[in-house]
């Protein structure tokens, strides 16, 4: 199954469906991993709380999500 990131899926859901992305996170300088606000923020909304440009932080994270899709 395709798995793909949207606005609506917290950074805590992303994670869990793609633990491909929690080396991005890290990447990126963010502590999203065990954070207890990991299960609210959207992925718009802790780009936005660590200064990080959002639209990078989305097509890096799709390249993590696209890597690990298997068909």
């Amino acid at each position: 199954m395709k798995r793909k990131s949207n606005d609506d899926k917290t950074m805590d859901d992303l994670m869990r469906a793609t633990p491909a992305a929690i080396r991005v996170v890290l990447q990126h300088g963010m502590l999203c991993v065990g954070c207890p606000i990991a299960s609210f923020h959207t992925i718009s909304e802790a780009a936005r709380e660590h200064d990080l440009d959002k639209d990078q932080l989305r097509r890096d994270l799709q390249a993590a999500i696209k890597s690990s899709n298997v068909d």
